[in-house]
């Protein structure tokens, strides 16, 4: 598959030089990323024209109006946006100038089109849309050169920091779009890991969150102080050999396990669909422990090293429950995943559930980019709960230990699994 942009490696200069990145790499960056979108934009049109459905659901999305998404969310805080010179403070309903595409916000603003109408849009066609694509990342590489470098201040450049990182997030969701329809695209699981005992981390201060200073995801804002108690910690996920054991050993059909909401979805999903393991999953223990399940479309065996995924956190919970554990809480599995990584603790193969439900951390201001779209954290405290590290198909921009995801507790699409704590 061909590249439209020369291939750059910005990736390897990691999530928190990105974050901080000047005008020389995040052009780079961009068109990195735009290829990424492009790539995989390509996957999703191959198998709309072999006569893929999409269904209109909770865990779907139209991979047209993602990418058209991407494109218009750059133009609109960049290309279009007098006032982007002001940073985190430009407010949303500031005059903007006319796009590109004279029907790109009618398709593309959230606010506009939100997720249960887009499937009545007329959005445009592939050609089409790649062409939005490129022209938008021509215009805003072109308002990146033209910031002088005594000018290139945090203000200056957040939207073009915005831009890569909503970008990069959204490659993750074309990836778990595409295992949710069954398209398949070039990405290989993990291998697995041999097994390594817990390890103690001792008690202590830590300091969880973001420093003003460069992009920093409105969930992560700001640093504060958490005293940490000692506690033990799975030195790597849950694999697919010990969930098997919770199977076998009646896991689905053992009410005590389970949280009441939790027994409740369970209980929701079995009346349709029969649930006796992960999402994706035909066939789970008994016969060995093997694990047999789909992956892009295709059915494979997994191995029993494997991290184990798409799971929902009731699951994960039960799980934790069975096993006489718990799931860690989001500054424990942060401060293992600083500190423990010499003692073999390990992430990045999927992104794992915490304890916790999501809650702002002191000085929460939401970002403004944010309204109406996957990531506007708000109207999710207290109800969904944090995931954090990574999964296989993380982009290197967003590999980074304090990264905090969000999710409700029955999703279970993504690239999610988990580990345990002692109790």
């Amino acid at each position: 598959m061909s590249s439209y942009f020369p291939r750059a490696n910005p990736e390897s200069q990691g999530a928190n030089d990105m974050r901080r990145a000047g005008c020389g790499p995040l052009s780079l960056a961009l068109m990195d990323a735009r290829n990424r979108t492009l790539q995989l934009l390509a996957y999703f049109e191959t198998a709309l024209n072999g006569g893929l459905q999409i269904p209109q659901r909770e865990d779907c999305e139209l991979p047209q109006w993602i990418a058209g998404h991407v494109a218009w969310l750059a133009e609109y805080w960049i290309g279009r946006n007098p006032q982007r010179a002001a940073g985190p403070a430009c407010p949303r309903d500031a005059i903007r100038l006319a796009s590109i595409e004279p029907q790109a916000d009618r398709w593309f603003d959230p606010v506009l089109a939100p997720h249960g109408a887009r499937w009545t849009l007329d959005l445009p066609g592939f050609e089409n849309l790649r062409g939005y694509l490129l022209e938008t990342l021509e215009s805003t590489l072109e308002m990146l050169e033209k910031i002088d470098g005594g000018a290139a201040n945090d203000n200056a450049l957040y939207f073009f920091r915005v831009a890569l990182f909503h970008e990069a997030r959204r490659h993750e969701q074309l990836a778990t779009l595409a295992q949710t329809l069954g398209v398949s695209v070039a990405l290989q699981l993990p291998q697995g890991m041999n097994p390594r005992d817990p390890v103690l981390v001792p008690a202590g201060p830590w300091r969880l969150g973001e420093p003003p200073g460069g992009f920093v995801f409105d969930v992560q804002k700001w640093a504060h102080d958490v005293r940490v108690p000692e506690f033990e910690i799975d030195a790597q996920p849950v694999n697919w050999a010990q969930y098997a054991e919770f199977v076998d050993d009646g896991g689905y059909d053992r009410e005590e396990l389970w949280l009441p909401q939790g027994w409740q979805w369970l209980q929701r999903e079995a009346g349709s669909e029969g649930r006796r393991g992960p999402r994706y999953v035909e066939q789970i223990g008994a016969a060995g422990g093997a694990v047999l399940r789909t992956v892009f479309g295709r059915q494979a065996r997994m191995a029993g090293t494997q991290s184990v995924m798409h799971l929902s956190w009731w699951e994960a919970d039960a799980y934790a429950r069975w096993a006489g554990r718990r799931l860690p809480t989001e500054v424990e599995w942060e401060m293992a995943a600083e500190l423990a990584v010499r003692r073999g603790f390990r992430w990045g193969d999927v992104r794992e559930w915490t304890a916790g439900s999501l809650r702002p951390w002191p000085g929460f201001a939401a970002d403004r980019w944010t309204v109406d779209t996957d990531f506007e954290a708000a109207p999710h405290f207290g109800i969904a709960k944090v995931q954090r590290g990574a999964s296989f198909a993380t982009s290197e921009l967003l590999r980074d230990a304090r990264q905090r995801n969000f999710a409700l507790p029955h999703r279970d699409d993504a690239f999610v699994g988990f580990r345990t704590c002692s109790i």
